[in-house]
C-alpha cells in the first residue's frame, strides 16, 4: 500500500492490531499503534479496546489503565466493547469491586447522573477508583458542567485519591474553552504543586486558548518554555501553532513551525497538511499540483478536509473549472464533499450564470440528502429568475427541499419580483396549509409583490392584516408601502403612515427620507422636499446621489440655479459622486435660464458659459448626456462659426450612446 502512495486508514490499522493481539504479539501491536498515530490515522475505540484487552490478559493492568486514560483525554467514546474489556480485565486482575464500579458507570450512560453513581457507591461502601472519577470528570466537562466536574475532583481528593494529569488536563481544557482562564491557570499551578508534569495535551489546551484570542507570540513563548524543560511537543502542538500563525497573518512563522515539525516531531499527517494548505490558499497561493506532489512524497492521501479546503479556495478565487475538476477527483477517491462545499459551489455557479451546472449539482445534493442553505436557495432562485423557462423547474425543486419558513420566503419573494403574482399567492396558500405561519419577511414580500404588480390596495390590506394578527411591522414594511405610494404618485397620502411609524416607536431611516423626498419631488412639491431634506440632515443622514438629483431637479425646474449649483458643491464636499443625470439637469437648467426673454446679453452668456463648463466636466468624467442635453448643446454650438465643432462633438457622443 505505502509503495503505491497509499496510507492505511484507521480500520486497516485496527484490523492489523487485532490480528497481532490475538497472536499474543502485544509489543508489535503497540508498535503498530504508534505508527498509526504518526501517519495521522486517529485511533478509535476499537483500536484501544484491542490493546486494553490484551494488556489485561498479560497481567499488565497499569499500562491498560494508561491507554484507558488516553481515551478519556482524547475524547474517544467508550462503547460496550471497551467497557467489556475493562470489566473483564479488572476481574482477571483481582479487582472485582472496580469491575462492579465500571459496570455501574456503563449502565449510567448519562453523565448528568454521575453524582448519583458516586452517592450509590458510597452507600454500598464501595470506593470509586481514579478510572471512575476521571470518566465522570471527563463526561461533565464535555457537557459544559464545569462546576459539577470540579466537585467530583474535590471528592477525589477527599477520598485520598490523587487526581492525575489526565483529570487536571481535562478540567484545564474545559475552563479555557469556557473563557475562564483564571481558574484554568489556578488548576495548572495546583497540578505543578503536587508534582505532576504537564503533558502535550495540557500544553495544546493553552496553545489553543492563545490562538483563539490571536496571542500567538505568547503561545510560542509557552511552547519554547515547555520544550526547554524537556517536554517533547507532539504533532498536535505543532499543528495548532502553525494554524494559529496562519490565522494572524504570520506566514513566515507558520512555515518555521512546519519546518520544526518536520525536524523535531514525527512529520506531517493529513491534518497538519490540511492546515498548511488552508493557510496558503487564504494567502492566494493556489498551487494544487505542488500540494498533490508533496502529499504523495509524504505518503499521504488527501481526505475530505483537503478537497473541501481546495475547492472552497478555488471558488473564492472564481476558478470554477478547477473547483469542479477537484469535485470529480474527490468522488474518484470515494470521498464526499461536505454541505458547506456543495453550497459554496452552487452559489458560485449561480453567480457565474452556469444554470445547467447549478441545477445538476443541486440535484446531486438532494439525491444524497444534502439541503441547500437559505442563502444557496435564494442564489439559485435569483440566477434562474431571468430564465422564464426555469420557473417550473424551480417549483419542482422547491417541492423536494426541506420545506420551512425560510424556503417559502425565498420562493415567494422571487415569484413576486418576477411578477408571477398568481403563483406566489398559491405558494403562500400552500405554506399556510402546511401550518407554517408567516413572519415579517413573508409579509414584506407579499406587500412588495402587490405594489410591484400595481395592486397597492392589496398591499395595504396585508399591512392591516399584519396588525390584526400581531405581526409587528418593521421600518422596511413601511418603506415598501411608501415606495408604493411614491410609484403611484400618491406620496401626499404618506403622512398617515409616517405618523403610524412614529406611534409604533419606529425610527425613520435614510431610506425612508429618500423615498419621501423622491416622492414629493416627483409631484413637484418643493416645500415638502426641502422639509424632508432638512429633517434628514438634522437626523445625521446623508442623501444619496439620486436624492440630491431630485432636489437639483426641483430647483432647476423652478429656475433657482444658484441653489441647484450649491447642492452640487455640497455633494462634492461630502464625497457623494454626481452622475450623468446630475449634469443633465444642471446643464438643461442653465440653458433654459439663458433663453428667458428680456435677459441681458452678459447674463445670457454667463448662463451658457456655465452650461458649457458643466458639459466639458461631464465629458471628462465619461458620462453620456441625455437627448435634451444634446439638443441644448447642439443649439448653442450651432451659432455662426461653430457648426463644425457642433457636428464633431455630436458624432462622438452618438457613437458612445450606440456602444
Amino acid at each position: 500500500m505505502t509503495v503505491k502512495g497509499l496510507v492505511p486508514d484507521v480500520v486497516t490499522y485496527s484490523c492489523i492490531m487485532n490480528g497481532l493481539c490475538k497472536s499474543g504479539k502485544v509489543e508489535e501491536a503497540k508498535s503498530v499503534f504508534r505508527e498509526m498515530k504518526e501517519v495521522g490515522a486517529v485511533p478509535n475505540h476499537f483500536s484501544y479496546a484491542n490493546l486494553i484487552d490484551s494488556l489485561f490478559k498479560e497481567g499488565n493492568a497499569a499500562e491498560a489503565f494508561a491507554f484507558q486514560g488516553q481515551m478519556v483525554v482524547r475524547g474517544v467514546v467508550f462503547d460496550v466493547v471497551v467497557y467489556t474489556a475493562l470489566m473483564d480485565g479488572l476481574f482477571k486482575a483481582g479487582m472485582p469491586n472496580d469491575a462492579e464500579n465500571m459496570f455501574q458507570l456503563f449502565k449510567l450512560g448519562d453523565v448528568n447522573k454521575g453524582e448519583l453513581l458516586l452517592q450509590e457507591m458510597e452507600e454500598k461502601c464501595v470506593s470509586p477508583n481514579v478510572i471512575v472519577y476521571s470518566s465522570i470528570v471527563d463526561g461533565y466537562t464535555k457537557k459544559g458542567l464545569l462546576n459539577e466536574a470540579m466537585n467530583v475532583m474535590k471528592k477525589m481528593v477527599q477520598s485520598n485519591i490523587s487526581p492525575n494529569v489526565f483529570v487536571y488536563g481535562t478540567l484545564i481544557d474545559g475552563y479555557l474553552k469556557a473563557g475562564r482562564q483564571g481558574i484554568a491557570l489556578d488548576l495548572f499551578q495546583e497540578m505543578k504543586s503536587v508534582g505532576l508534569e504537564e503533558n502535550s495535551f495540557v500544553i495544546d489546551s493553552f496553545v489553543k486558548n492563545f490562538k483563539r484570542s490571536g496571542r500567538m507570540e505568547e503561545a510560542n513563548e509557552l511552547l519554547k518554555a515547555m520544550m526547554s524543560r524537556g517536554l517533547v511537543s507532539d504533532r498536535v502542538n505543532y499543528t495548532s501553532m502553525m494554524d494559529g500563525f496562519f490565522k494572524v497573518g504570520k506566514e513566515l512563522d507558520a512555515f518555521n513551525m512546519a519546518q520544526d515539525m518536520t525536524e523535531k516531531s514525527s512529520g506531517f499527517d493529513i491534518v497538519a497538511y490540511n492546515v498548511l494548505i488552508n493557510g496558503l490558499f487564504k494567502r492566494g497561493k493556489y498551487e494544487s499540483e505542488t500540494f498533490y506532489t508533496g502529499m504523495r512524497e509524504l505518503g499521504l492521501a488527501p481526505d475530505s478536509a483537503t478537497f473541501n479546503t481546495m475547492i472552497n479556495a478555488y471558488c473564492k478565487e472564481g476558478n470554477l473549472g478547477n473547483a469542479l475538476k477537484l469535485l470529480n477527483e474527490m468522488k474518484s477517491y470515494g470521498l464526499k464533499p461536505n454541505s458547506i462545499t456543495r453550497n459554496i459551489l452552487v452559489q458560485r455557479l449561480c453567480a457565474a450564470g452556469e444554470i445547467e451546472k447549478t441545477m445538476d449539482l443541486l440535484n446531486d445534493m438532494l439525491v444524497i440528502g444534502f439541503h441547500p442553505t437559505p442563502t444557496t436557495h435564494k442564489a439559485v432562485l435569483d440566477a434562474s429568475s431571468s430564465k422564464s423557462r426555469r420557473a417550473d423547474a424551480i417549483l419542482c425543486i422547491h417541492d423536494r427541499l426541506e420545506l420551512n419558513l425560510s424556503t417559502y420566503n425565498n420562493l415567494i419573494s422571487t415569484l413576486y419580483r418576477l411578477g408571477m403574482v398568481r403563483r406566489a399567492t398559491l405558494v403562500f396558500k400552500d405554506m399556510m396549509g402546511k401550518g407554517i405561519s408567516p413572519d415579517i419577511i413573508t409579509c414584506n414580500a407579499l406587500i412588495q409583490g402587490y405594489w410591484l404588480s400595481s395592486h397597492l390596495k392589496n398591499a395595504f390590506s396585508v399591512h392591516s392584516q399584519m396588525l390584526t394578527e400581531g405581526v409587528f411591522p418593521s421600518v422596511e414594511t413601511y418603506n415598501i408601502l411608501l415606495r408604493g405610494l411614491s410609484a403611484a404618485s400618491l406620496i401626499k397620502d404618506a403622512a398617515g403612515l409616517v405618523n403610524q411609524m412614529k406611534e409604533c416607536g419606529l425610527i425613520l431611516n435614510a431610506d425612508t427620507y429618500d423615498i419621501l423626498l423622491s416622492g414629493h419631488g416627483k409631484i413637484g412639491n418643493m416645500k415638502e422636499c426641502i422639509k424632508c431634506y432638512c429633517e434628514m440632515i438634522t437626523k445625521g443622514f446623508f442623501p444619496k446621489t439620486s436624492t440630491y438629483n431630485v432636489l437639483i431637479s426641483c430647483f432647476s425646474k423652478g429656475k433657482k440655479m444658484s441653489q441647484a449649483k450649491e447642492l452640487m458643491r455640497e455633494m462634492q464636499v461630502k464625497g457623494i459622486p454626481p452622475n450623468s443625470s446630475t449634469y443633465d439637469m444642471l446643464i438643461c437648467g442653465c440653458y433654459r435660464l439663458s433663453k428667458q426673454p428680456g435677459l441681458s446679453k452678459s447674463l445670457k452668456r454667463s448662463y451658457q458659459s456655465e452650461a458649457k463648463r458643466l458639459f466639458e466636466e461631464m465629458k471628462e468624467k465619461g458620462f453620456i448626456p441625455c437627448e435634451n442635453t444634446l439638443a441644448y448643446i447642439s443649439f448653442a454650438l450651432a451659432e455662426p462659426g461653430k457648426k463644425v465643432d457642433a457636428q464633431r462633438i455630436l458624432n462622438k457622443l452618438y457613437k458612445k450612446k450606440v456602444k
